[in-house]
């Protein structure tokens, strides 16, 4: 992809691609480009630098010219989406916009792989994100902002291939966070924010059985992910109803998106800024990784809803999934502008 200037689809694609943008142009529709600076990264055999691939600043002397053009080069996201649209002027198709239908960065990967971390993800997607909200556009389209899809709004746990490919998620297979993910200038935070750190635990001196109703509730049909609390988990300690309850009640209360009313439970629960995470045992509201966050519509327990409907000692629902994404800007993926 560099120099775009020198860009070019491969001649045999002639026939394909020729009639193809001559439809996009008929319809004023768009070419729809995948761009994996990833990828590039990963084959240049360290020619490209990590902080281009990741929009990291870099100082006037690193940045690549396109000595034909004479155009500064800051990131490797723009030498692409440049180098199609010369690509496409080659064939003299010069109005066809470009829509970046997948981009983004995996979080996991195995000893051949030592750059998909979820430091490199989170970094990639959120400065990827700010770059195409400044709408600054690319180098040859300045001020045009590309409308850009993140991949993936989840894990391919059950992909059979290596394990990078399978790790491209904002969420895990359970709709848990894999990073937290702030949309910078869109007015709205994915996942579990913790800029207002506030907590549901449940409340002093309350009446142990209400309690346990309470967390049965909360772990049956309130459907929190209470698997953390297994014997063996990270949050079995302590054993007893207080800490338990305060643990499906908190996971509730920021599925729901602290809702008002969401942490009530019958009176049993109170919200506080006092983080209740011990040791291992990472609350949703810290930004922990055992919570499990859905698009909830149901309201808070109320005495006429609240049931244990399990004879053991705590009804445990595994397995909950984040049923939707919509926070002022849609995921597929993800998409911005």
């Amino acid at each position: 992809s560099f120099p775009p200037s020198q860009a070019f689809f491969n001649r045999s694609w002639d026939p394909v691609m020729v009639p193809l943008l001559k439809f996009l142009q008929s319809t004023g529709s768009f070419l729809m480009l995948n761009v994996y600076p990833y990828y590039d990264y990963m084959q240049s055999n360290g020619v490209i630098p990590l902080d281009y691939a990741l929009f990291r600043p870099l100082p006037p002397n690193k940045e690549a010219v396109d000595t034909n053009t004479l155009l500064h080069y800051t990131n490797v996201f723009d030498a692409v989406v440049d180098a199609a649209y010369f690509a496409m002027s080659y064939l003299n198709f010069t109005n066809i916009p470009i829509i970046v239908t997948e981009s983004g960065w995996p979080s996991n990967g195995d000893s051949s792989e030592p750059d998909a971390t979820i430091d490199n993800a989170n970094t990639y997607n959120s400065n990827l994100i700010r770059h195409v909200l400044n709408t600054t556009g690319t180098p040859k389209h300045p001020g045009i902002a590309v409308s850009t899809y993140i991949y993936e709004l989840y894990n391919e746990d059950l992909k059979s291939v290596s394990v990078s490919e399978k790790n491209w998620g904002l969420f895990d297979a359970n709709g848990v966070p894999v990073y937290i993910l702030h949309l910078t200038g869109s007015g709205a935070v994915l996942a579990n924010d913790t800029t207002n750190q506030t907590f549901c635990v449940a409340r002093e001196g309350a009446d142990p059985k209400m309690l346990q109703a309470a967390l049965d509730w909360a772990c049956g049909p309130g459907k929190v992910d209470c698997s953390p609390l297994l014997q063996g988990q990270p949050c079995y300690q302590p054993d007893n109803v207080v800490a338990h309850a305060t643990y499906a009640f908190d996971a509730y209360y920021h599925r729901m998106a602290m809702a008002e009313g969401t942490c009530n439970f019958n009176g049993v629960a109170t919200v506080t800024t006092t983080d209740p995470g011990h040791g291992s045992c990472k609350f949703p509201g810290s930004g922990g990784t055992n919570g499990t966050f859905i698009n909830g519509t149901s309201l808070a327990p109320s005495s006429n809803s609240m049931s244990s409907g399990c004879p053991s000692r705590y009804f445990y629902s595994s397995g909950a999934f984040m049923s939707s994404a919509m926070i002022g800007v849609f995921f597929w993926s993800a998409v911005f502008l």
